[in-house]
């Protein structure tokens, strides 16, 4: 048990050695620890030579990283990372100070050999030379480059704040008219926000290259006098030497921090330059450049002349001159070249192509179900709202498969510039449904109670149910929710319809060859039953026929081998199809009487007095397939009068009963009922379940 959790320790142990190796932050400050540590520690020399060459790598690092970058942008951290630098110099500068002045007596090595090694090499064996190389190459970063980068970056700051109002009115222009979505309208700002914040750093940024400038300059003068002044009355040397050792040493120590300096202020140079490029230098560079061959022309000519004057060296100037004459020359075949390529490319455009008859068959085709939106609803479908639309119907067409065994055909989006901005038109079949308006980045808010809305905004009519509604800002979100309101967005408006008007008009939308289709999707099973009824008994346009008079009142299709079994068994009766669809629904009483179960558990009912049961079967004439109903309009007004007037009684107390009928009489009570309530349910007794539970309302 001991050795397992020793183990087990020595696991965790070497996981949280693995996760401190691996995190950058750590590595980070431990790094700009050891730097601020150097400022007042004293390190040895090979310490020194190591800073040095890490001095050195990390500039060339920095320039070359700024040389390749494509934007300014990518390089956002390049304040940070030349604060880094700037302190790195700095320490190793102090160090290299403290052992000249400490050690300078002890030979040219004293402060390392990377300072030795950058004395020699540019002093050539003479400190005043060496003095002279160090002052103009201080003189050029500091007067030159650091002073131009410096202004570049300043005026950058600043036409780039000056600039973000506009900007930011040019995002939002573009938003409004659907040029962008807010997706892409997010990401502009986040990168005006970027480009506002990277040079208004660079700006104080370039405060740390001129500093360093400064700083370096200051401190080699005072190692310089410093060391003379050391080297002659502490150690006894004469002038002569102490001023050959240690101003070589200074100079050595200057060279070796000022190079990387100016590596870096030739970075920030080109960082702030290339703001109005795009690409990496070089390409950005030679094709503004090779953009004007005749420029290249003159200067070619121009050298050959120079090349030709007595007194002038040929060989340089003449082979410049027949170089630059021949980039003019190859610069020239290539614009020919591509100016002939576009010509081409802009004629082909130009060319109209010839003009194909369109198919009659495309002419013809009908949208099934078509939403047409008006122009300032275009930015539902290019936003998240958009995706939430989308998502919204196909949600809607699982619902009405699983709900109703209904395959809903697919909807067509489109604009529609001829209707009020805010207006949608749902078409099904190419024949307007339903239309509506709303409000983008409202929300339409409604009172189950039916009372006024207390909360400021715009009053409307929701437009599925004719309901009193008003849009509401989204900030009164909250509130109207904690007051009991229905709270729904735009896109929910929509899908609201949509789902109500496919409800409405699932028996139109039942085609044939969707018939077909759910005939073909029963599992293997069931598929002698269909082989035994279609088409023996009844064809397929007979069964679409039935499971239209279903949908037509909303009864569920899914259970279709119910359905066919109901129909096997009618068909040995009778071949009217009306009468066959009485029989199926007589099947399904089971899932019918579910489906009218309230949530107190029972069926609310209605029942026709007997004096209307009578009155309906004396009005039905006929004989088999030509029986229909011949009441007079006075006796169907007055019949419709009480529907109205005891429905409206049991709305009133949110009842919401089923009309129960005799067999016989359903289908022509039904008939009359849906021209003036649609949403009724009118059931025979055949169709409630033994099981099911009921409860009489009333009487009609």
């Amino acid at each position: 048990m001991t050795d397992q959790t020793t183990a087990a320790a020595g696991v965790d142990n070497a996981d949280a050695m693995s996760g401190f190796f691996k995190r950058g932050e750590v590595w980070l400050g431990i790094g700009l620890m050891i730097i601020l540590t150097v400022l007042v520690i004293p390190i040895p020399p090979l310490v020194v030579d190591f800073g040095l060459a890490i001095s050195i790598t990390f500039a060339v690092i920095i320039l070359m990283t700024v040389l390749f970058i494509g934007k300014p942008l990518e390089f956002s951290s390049f304040p940070t990372v030349l604060l880094i630098a700037t302190l790195l110099r700095l320490s190793l500068n102090l160090g290299t100070t403290r052992l000249v002045l400490t050690h300078g007596n002890d030979g040219t090595d004293a402060a390392g050999h990377v300072v030795q090694a950058f004395a020699s090499l540019v002093m050539g064996g003479d400190f005043i030379i060496g003095t002279i190389v160090f002052a103009i190459l201080t003189i050029v970063n500091f007067v030159v480059i650091t002073k131009g980068s410096g202004r570049i970056a300043e005026v950058a700051a600043r036409f780039t704040l000056d600039a973000m109002p506009g900007k930011q009115m040019a995002i939002d222009a573009d938003l409004s008219s659907g040029l962008i979505n807010e997706d892409e309208a997010r990401k502009r700002r986040k990168n005006l926000e970027d480009e506002s914040n990277f040079f208004g750093s660079m700006d104080g940024a370039a405060k740390f290259v001129r500093g360093d400038a400064i700083a370096g300059l200051i401190i080699t003068f005072i190692n310089g006098i410093g060391g003379v002044t050391i080297g002659t009355f502490r150690h006894g040397m004469p002038l002569l030497q102490a001023a050959d050792t240690y101003v070589r040493l200074t100079v050595g120590d200057g060279l070796v921090t000022q190079i990387p300096a100016l590596l870096v202020s030739v970075a920030a140079g080109l960082l702030v330059s290339k703001t109005n490029t795009a690409g990496s230098t070089d390409k950005a560079l030679f094709k503004q450049l090779g953009d004007y061959p005749s420029a290249l022309s003159m200067s070619s000519a121009m050298l050959v002349t120079l090349a030709i004057i007595p007194g002038m060296p040929f060989i340089p100037f003449a082979a410049l001159g027949g170089l630059a004459g021949f980039a003019a020359f190859a610069l020239t075949k290539q614009a020919k070249e591509r100016q002939a390529d576009e010509a081409t490319a802009e004629a082909d455009k130009t060319k109209l192509p010839a003009v194909a008859e369109e198919p009659m068959a495309r002419s013809l085709s009908i949208d099934f179900i078509r939403l047409e939106l008006g122009y300032a609803l275009l930015g539902l479908i290019n936003s998240e709202a958009g995706q939430r639309l989308t998502d919204q119907i196909k949600g809607l067409r699982r619902q009405l498969a699983s709900d109703m065994g209904f395959i809903m055909p697919a909807v067509r989006i489109q604009d529609n510039l001829q209707l009020p901005a805010n207006s949608y038109v749902i078409r099904v079949k190419e024949i307007e449904a339903g239309r509506g308006e709303l409000r983008p980045g409202m929300l339409l808010v409604m009172d189950p109670k039916g009372t006024p809305i207390a909360l400021p905004g715009e009053a409307t009519t929701e437009p599925t149910f004719g309901l009193a509604a008003m849009w509401i800002d989204g900030t009164y979100r909250e509130e109207a929710l904690f007051k009991g309101y229905t709270v729904v967005d735009p896109p929910t408006v929509i899908t609201t319809h949509l789902t109500e008007l496919i409800k409405d008009n699932m028996a139109e939308l039942l085609s044939y060859s969707e018939t077909q289709k759910l005939l073909d999707e029963l599992n293997k099973e069931q598929q002698k039953l269909v082989a035994d009824v279609i088409p023996s008994q009844v064809t397929v346009s007979g069964l679409q026929r039935v499971l239209q008079n279903l949908l037509a009142e909303r009864i569920s299709i899914r259970d279709l081998p119910t359905i066919l079994e109901g129909i096997s068994e009618a068909t040995s009766i009778t071949r009217n199809l009306s009468a066959i669809s009485e029989h199926v629904r007589s099947r399904l009483s089971r899932q019918i009487s579910d489906t009218n179960t309230n949530e107190m558990g029972y069926i609310p009912l209605l029942t026709l007095s007997p004096e209307w049961e009578q009155a309906f079967a004396e009005s039905i004439v006929g004989e088999g397939e030509n029986k229909q109903l011949a009441m007079p309009p006075s006796k169907l007004q007055q019949f419709i009068t009480s529907i109205r007037q005891t429905y409206d009684r049991h709305a009133a107390m949110g009842d919401s009963p089923v009309l129960l009928t005799s067999p016989g009489i359903r289908l022509y009570v039904r008939s009359v009922i849906e021209r003036f309530r649609p949403t009724t349910t009118v059931l025979s007794q055949n169709e409630i379940y033994p099981k099911a539970k009921i409860k009489t309302l009333g009487q009609i």
